[in-house]
């Protein structure tokens, strides 16, 4: 990934003989027709400098009382920075990487503001990113000055803006890819960072792009999905493109995204994603929030209706003198060429069936961790991070490891860190540097892969503590010898928002205020089924609510009746049909839907990682839905 420092400098247009033109030809001449304006390249860097000097007057403006918090929490959105379930001055900061993409000096850069402005670790968040809590508010200038020095921004990683454009963490290291999309998705977020058409939408605006239809970028439930195809053309030569989605999305009532057309030329993909962004921004609901996202357009126009405004405005961008027009900079130049296939192909993908046959450790690693089977030889290989937690020092050791193989390294949606394009031969030597610093147990799709949003730790809107739940149902899994069963994904929300994604998820959970006995207690709703791929999405179903006391025992019931009962090659929504669907295992489970009186049971009504009595505590919403 370039830096934003080498993404283009301000330029005035010069005629060929190095005369600045104004549009009236030379001086001392006569007038001429206007020549064609060429858009000159943006000088990201300078940009975010203005931006960042703005911000903290008005930091200061702010904390000396001279600005409202309605008026400042705009501002503070749009530069990546939420408040805190703590109250005061207390925030979290949300660092955009694009399509997932890291280098060695980023990863230093986390290990800084890890030690220095936050609690010694950041966490890897499902869109790519990597966010740090608390973090003082008149201390955010400053490591917004400090991340900018390695290309990197917080700008609209919240509020309602284009958010990070996700990708595929196997872009370009895929053997089953139809296109890189990694250039695309750079193209993206370089075209619509400060850009103004996104800084005051209905509602936030989420990109993601998957190079095939195995869909690993979480094209089916955003508001935009890209995922790249192939067309034969009537001469019978091959066209690479993508076909995109609309009006996805999870939260308390989750949409599937809808196709926009069957095809969409790689010339007209910015321009099909910015006019739907148009469409959205100039008809979305703009006095209800909790139904201003893209979904919410479709339900009350209708997709026909949608697609009729989008494909409309995308007709007219081209003829704007603003317009770039033709393929993005990003992908020019660094080409979306695919991967390629050669020899074994590792599957990837939701539900990949993982057989960890060896008791060696580096063999049951590579055994689940490592993809191949890419034309040039190499391999990628996962580098597990539970919770998505990575503590300064393992920034810093990641950094290493990076220089030392000379990898390309991204963030994965179920926050991990992928090292590509590693030499097989040194596998050995990388998983030896991985267990040093702590990453290398075998986890990607394996049940030990907890995913979990921040939960009631800091976020304001979570009624439980996701992530304490996320930890108990890891051990529970260690203890019971299911932590290495493959093939099932599990995911767990602090509220119905699903920002931990558990509708999308094989083993969902979502937590929910109980009551009983005349006391509150945590609690969580169960979802089964979940699952993307194929570009289709089946979101998970209802089950049953739990004690978040009884959950870890729940989870483990289930993985282990899937481990025992399914078929060779079996996906786990394959079996739990054949098992006879939610309504059997709710069946099965209906023993721990039990919670004792406070005094027989007083752990059950204090959730984890407190020491206090539950009570659910919910402040207004920054983010939701």
């Amino acid at each position: 990934m370039t830096t934003h420092e080498e993404t283009g400098t301000m330029t005035t247009p010069t005629a060929q003989n190095g005369q600045q033109t104004t549009g009236r030809g030379p001086v001392g001449t006569a007038p001429t027709s206007p020549a064609p304006v060429i858009p000159a390249p943006r000088d990201l860097y300078a940009e975010q400098q203005r931006d960042i000097e703005r911000f903290e007057i008005t930091i200061d403006q702010y904390l000396r009382g001279e600005i409202a918090e309605d008026v400042f929490r705009v501002m503070r959105l749009n530069n990546g920075v939420y408040g805190q379930r703590q109250g005061g001055t207390n925030q979290m900061i949300r660092i955009k990487f694009p399509a997932g993409t890291i280098v060695p000096e980023q990863f230093e850069m986390m290990a800084e503001i890890a030690t220095e402005f936050s609690r010694g670790w950041g966490h890897i968040t499902t869109r790519q990113n990597i966010q740090f809590h608390f973090v003082e508010l008149s201390r955010i200038p400053e490591v917004l000055r400090r991340i900018s020095r390695v290309g990197l921004t917080s700008r609209e990683a919240c509020g309602d803006t284009v958010r990070n454009v996700a990708a595929c963490h196997l872009a370009g290291a895929c053997p089953h890819e139809k296109l890189d999309v990694t250039p695309w998705a750079e193209a993206v977020f370089e075209h619509f960072v400060r850009n103004p058409l996104g800084q005051r939408l209905p509602r936030k605006f989420k990109v993601n792009f998957s190079g095939c239809s195995t869909d690993c970028g979480q094209a089916m439930f955003n508001d935009v999905g890209v995922v790249a195809v192939t067309r034969t053309r009537d001469d019978g030569s091959v066209e690479s493109g993508f076909r995109v989605y609309i009006a996805g999305g999870l939260g308390a009532t989750p949409h599937p995204a809808l196709a926009l057309e069957d095809f969409t030329s790689r010339e007209d993909l910015l321009p099909t994603i910015e006019a739907a962004l148009r469409v959205f921004d100039q008809t979305g609901n703009r006095e209800n929030k909790l139904r201003a996202r893209m979904k919410w357009l479709v339900d009350q126009l209708g997709i026909d209706e949608v697609r009729r405004r989008v494909i409309k405005v995308r007709h007219t961008l081209p003829a704007s003198s603003s317009w770039p027009g033709g393929i993005p900079t990003a992908v020019s130049a660094a080409g979306d060429e695919p991967a390629g296939t050669a020899g074994e192909v590792t599957e990837v993908g939701h539900g990949v069936r993982v057989t960890l046959r060896s008791r060696d450790p580096y063999e049951r690693w590579a055994e689940a961790s490592v993809v191949r089977g890419t034309k040039d030889g190499l391999v990628s290989a996962v580098a597990y991070a539970q919770l998505g937690d990575i503590t300064a020092a393992q920034f810093r050791g990641l950094a290493a490891i990076q220089r030392r193989f000379s990898a390309d390294v991204r963030l994965s949606n179920r926050q991990n860190v992928v090292f590509r394009s590693v030499d097989p031969a040194r596998l050995p030597e990388l998983f030896e540097a991985l267990a040093a610093i702590g990453m290398a147990l075998p986890g990607a799709e394996l049940a030990r892969d907890v995913v979990s949003c921040p939960g009631a730790d800091t976020c304001n809107i979570a009624v439980t503590q996701s992530r304490g739940l996320a930890k108990a149902i890891g051990d529970r899994l260690e203890e019971e010898g299911l932590a290495e069963v493959g093939g099932v994904r599990i995911n767990i929300s602090g509220c119905s928002n699903s920002c931990g994604q558990h509708h999308a998820s094989d083993i969902g959970l979502f937590g929910a205020e109980r009551r009983a006995h005349g006391r509150s207690l945590p609690g969580y709703q169960l979802l089964l089924g979940g699952h993307v791929g194929d570009e289709q999405i089946h979101f998970g179903q209802k089950t049953l609510r739990l004690p978040a006391r009884n959950a870890p025992e729940g989870v483990a019931r289930v993985v282990r009746r899937f481990a025992a009962e399914r078929d060779a090659g079996e996906s786990f929504r394959g079996w739990l049909d054949r098992a006879g669907g939610t309504t059997a295992l709710a069946a099965d489970l209906r023993d721990l839907d039990h919670v004792p009186t406070p005094d027989e049971g007083p752990d059950f009504f204090v959730d984890y990682d407190e020491a206090d009595p539950f009570t659910a505590e919910v402040s207004e919403s920054e983010c939701a839905t």
